[in-house]
């Protein structure tokens, strides 16, 4: 299960997400978070959001 918790992430956030296509080879997209999809407090895949740049994924790190 994936650490990473709603409350961690907030618009503005520079996040390390997944995009579904990337799934299988786990190449990670690095942006700032604009929108929070995901409305429950955790999720087993990741917590789902929009970046700036209208990318769709899954964050896997949050970085500092």
């Amino acid at each position: 299960m994936n650490s990473i918790k709603r409350k961690d992430i907030k618009p503005g956030t520079v996040v390390k997400i997944i995009e579904k296509e990337n799934q299988k080879t786990g190449e990670l997209t690095e942006g700032i978070v604009k929108k929070i999809l995901t409305s429950s407090a955790t999720h087993p895949y990741g917590i789902k959001v929009i970046l700036e740049s209208g990318i769709v994924g899954r964050v896997k790190e949050i970085v500092n």
